[in-house]
């Protein structure tokens, strides 16, 4: 059943269910997916994103011409605020180069995903498809999707149970510190770049990517630490990565964290695996633009090639598609959704806590 409700399930296992009218799952998303395209959503908006590219690169024009107006000045911290929102802007476009969005031509969007990820944000294009790709064929399914495996965040249970120490003490906070921790999530994102590229493993492209990224992180620090003075540098970096950390963590978490987990062994058609693991983030055209297309996440799973500007009507079409087959399509407002995703790694990482810490079992050990 359609609902707009967040209130979801953290953990549990889907029940499939026969699909109303079609016998065939896989008839059942053609048919959703023939819809789609006879209403045009499929087709390129080439306009969009060039005049979306350019808007940014002018501003981006902006506050470097504002960096060197307000040198010596700790308004200097501002304008790292804003690039730090910029390079997000530019990771959103990648995003969507590397999801075919934007060209007709794969070799095109990866060439375009690769400068701007590379050159303009200083992240490994050959990174994020590897990893962003594997969430995309198995969203919130256990031991198969990247983005639910442990780190400095723990997203299952059984992850959170064999913590110690001070894993353990932080994971029963982890809800509370998850954004606190997104500051350092820029910093993250340019390390694992060059961890990528210096790997033994295969990289597609590795040496131009190697030349992007030193291009760009050394040529970055060295207009930074030779036009401001030292203790300066530092602050203005530390608000750069910080801001980006903080923007890219804000626009991707609340797309899956606290929806529904999948195990390994279920088997899930498509349209349900894509549709029951996501959220959608209610808003307008600015909520649009501040997420980058991510706020209609059902959608962008079940047409990753759909431009950003068809995902609303797409998003009118779904939702009916799923209330007459009773399919959960989950929304939220977007500070709502930050509450489900602390509510539910807080609940998470209560696994990590001893038995013996819970009063009601020391009570029943009296």
């Amino acid at each position: 059943m359609t609902s707009s409700s967040a209130a979801t399930p953290a953990v549990v296992r889907i029940i499939r269910t026969g699909p109303r009218g079609l016998a065939n799952p896989t008839s059942e998303f053609a048919a959703l997916l023939s819809t789609v395209k006879d209403a045009g959503l499929l087709r390129r908006r080439r306009l969009f994103y060039i005049l979306t590219f350019a808007t940014i690169a002018v501003a981006m024009g902006g506050a470097w011409v504002g960096f060197a107006l307000l040198r010596n000045t700790w308004y200097e911290l501002l304008i790292a605020g804003v690039l730090g929102v910029l390079l997000t802007q530019f990771a959103f476009l990648a995003h969507e180069a590397s999801h075919r969005q934007i060209w007709e031509s794969g070799k095109v969007n990866d060439h375009t995903g690769r400068l701007i990820a590379d050159l303009l944000v200083g992240i490994s294009y050959s990174w994020w498809m590897t990893k962003h790709s594997r969430h995309h064929a198995a969203p919130n399914t256990v031991d198969r999707d990247p983005d639910i495996e442990p780190d400095f965040i723990v997203f299952q249970e059984k992850h959170a149970r064999g913590l110690k120490g001070i894993s353990a003490k932080l994971a029963t906070r982890q809800g509370w510190l998850f954004f606190p921790a997104l500051t350092l999530e820029g910093l993250n994102l340019h390390v694992q770049a060059f961890k990528t590229v210096f790997s033994r493993g295969r990289v597609e492209r590795r040496s131009t990517e190697i030349v992007l990224l030193s291009v760009r992180n050394i040529g970055y620090l060295a207009v930074v630490f030779s036009l401001l003075p030292i203790g300066m540098a530092f602050a203005f970096l530390g608000v750069q990565l910080a801001v980006f950390g903080v923007y890219m963590g804000a626009s991707f978490a609340p797309n899956h964290k606290g929806m529904p987990m999948i195990p390994k062994e279920e088997k899930v058609d498509f349209l349900r695996r894509q549709v029951l693991t996501s959220r959608n983030i209610r808003g307008g055209f600015g909520m649009n633009i501040f997420m980058g297309g991510l706020n209609y996440q059902i959608e962008h799973h079940l047409f990753p090639s759909m431009p950003r500007p068809h995902l609303k009507r797409a998003s009118e079409i779904v939702r009916e598609y799923c209330a007459a087959r009773d399919i959960h399509y989950t929304q939220a407002d977007l500070f709502e959704s930050y509450g489900i995703v602390i509510d539910y790694l807080n609940r998470v990482g209560l696994m990590a806590r001893d038995p013996f810490d819970c009063p009601a079992a020391q009570a029943a050990g009296r």
